[in-house]
């Protein structure tokens, strides 16, 4: 009798068992099936998201100059102090709103607006602009400006218009020309001087910095900065290990800490060597069921709230390069659609305080799709 009612114990258990194995499996598989629609930047969206920096590159005010005043000499307008770079809120989101119309123009020469575009590019970035622009780093107090977060957008601004076949590029490319060995000078210099890399979700990033000026040594074939980012990225976050993804996203967060250093990882370093490292700073995701919520904006009037929008984008373009060529972690693309579904539809036509800046990076994370 107790042998019967022990094997109906163990029965039960292992119906219990096969229960709850099959309820997982299912879970599983449906969260294998949930694709997210994929985001596509065609001539009508490229039109949409073109209308945020036309109507800010030339725009003076509201502006936040994060100057340090010396004197009353220092106390200018926007456009006397920069120019070039006096539009969009502040001097960086001026800097990639250019490199947006750039960007635009190069995928889609027939863009509406794209004679008045060309205009206000050569109106900006003309010879006596930069002069300009580059006289004001030698400002008492001016050397360490947009240190890194501007100098990486102004790296990634050369880069396009090194890469865009028309007959003005190469004019404004050449005008650009002393402000970008500027800033390569600026980067030589100073990363050796860097004891620890800045992890934030802010501009001084130095993951994201890092992979801007990356991408343009790359192109421009500058092996001195090549070499010198990937020697500092190895030094900085070769031994990493367990990037605390939980504590991601922080509130004002638009870069994000953990993927951004990943991205700038497997940029530098060998596939097996990149997939070990990986392994040991985000394990979890070789887990084809991983999943990310998407960070949530509360209210897009606030111009720091409004920065979650932005670490949205930075995920999905990180992911993006993760998954590059990497057949084991492709499930990451799916991730990276879903946030940037998220926040796509919301940038335009929003208030000033996102739509300065997040069509460039809405812009960004589009082009980091490859399907």
């Amino acid at each position: 009798m107790k042998k019967s009612v022990l094997f109906l114990i163990s029965l039960c258990l292992l119906a219990c068992n096969t229960s709850e194995e099959n309820k997982k499996t299912s879970v599983q598989q449906k969260i294998e099936v949930e694709q997210a629609k994929i985001p596509t930047i065609n001539l009508e969206e490229a039109n949409r998201l073109a209308q945020l920096p036309i109507h800010c590159i030339q725009t003076e005010y509201p502006n936040k100059l994060n100057q340090t005043i010396g004197s009353e000499d220092d106390l200018k307008s926007p456009k006397d102090l920069h120019p070039a770079f006096y539009g969009c809120f502040d001097w960086h989101s001026a800097v990639h709103g250019h490199w947006s119309l750039v960007r635009l123009l190069r995928q889609y020469p027939e863009l509406e607006n794209a004679v008045d575009i060309k205009r206000m590019l050569l109106e900006n970035l003309s010879q006596e602009h930069m002069k300009a622009e580059v006289d004001y780093f030698f400002g008492t107090y001016n050397a360490t400006y947009e240190r890194t977060y501007g100098w990486a957008w102004l790296l990634k601004l050369t880069e396009e218009l090194h890469k865009w076949n028309d007959p003005i590029s190469k004019e404004l490319e050449s005008n650009l020309q002393p402000l970008t060995d500027l800033i390569v000078e600026k980067y030589i210099a100073f990363l050796p001087k860097l004891n620890y890399p800045i992890r934030v979700g802010e501009h001084p990033n130095t993951a994201f910095g890092l992979s801007f000026a990356y991408d343009y040594a790359k192109t421009l074939g500058n092996e001195q900065l090549q070499l010198l980012i990937e020697k500092r990225a190895r030094d900085f976050y070769m031994t990493d290990a367990g990037c605390p993804l939980s504590w991601e996203p922080s509130g004002f967060d638009f870069l994000s800490p953990c993927f951004e250093e990943a991205a700038l990882m497997k940029r530098v370093l060998p596939i097996d060597d990149f997939k070990k490292w990986l392994s040991d700073f985000l394990p979890q995701l070789k887990d084809k069921n991983f999943t990310l919520e998407t960070g949530k904006v509360s209210d897009r009037s606030d111009g720091k709230l409004v920065h979650l929008d932005g670490v949205n984008f930075s995920r999905a373009w990180s992911l993006n390069e993760i998954a590059k060529d990497l057949p084991e972690y492709k499930h990451l693309k799916n991730i990276a659609n879903q946030h940037i579904n998220y926040s796509l539809p919301n940038i335009v036509g929003d208030s000033y305080e996102g739509g300065h800046w997040l069509g460039s990076f809405a812009i960004y994370a589009l082009n980091s799709i490859d399907n």
